[in-house]
């Protein structure tokens, strides 16, 4: 069973930098595809980025250019670097671990940007 511990959240202000990180268990980490969600107060939960096996990279266009998503396979850890944060970065980050036809999520992490 895959289990997924998000750390890294905080408040800060805008302009303002926060690096999320989620370690996983288990042993299928490096042939999983890894992913960082949010979820804003009302809203739905959206992708923000995804890193595959092969570390291609995709970002919701929101964040494209102010967030980096990166892994290592030796710790089993994917990280989310957020820079020049906005108030509408503000939400629950969730990591997220597919593989195969399997989802696994972790507890969320609360992200709050104050303008």
């Amino acid at each position: 069973q895959v289990q997924l511990l998000e750390s890294g959240g905080g408040l800060v202000q805008a302009g303002g930098s926060l690096r999320l990180s989620c370690s996983a268990s288990g042993s299928i980490f490096s042939i999983s595809t890894m992913g960082w969600y949010r979820q804003a107060p009302g809203k739905q939960r959206e992708l923000v980025a995804v890193i595959t096996r092969g570390s291609n990279r995709n970002y919701a266009d929101s964040v494209k250019g102010r967030f980096t998503i990166s892994r290592d396979n030796a710790k089993n850890t994917v990280y989310l670097q957020m820079n020049s944060l906005k108030p509408e970065d503000t939400g629950v980050y969730y990591c997220n671990l597919q593989y195969l036809s399997r989802d696994y999520w972790g507890q969320g992490t609360q992200v709050t940007v104050s303008s």
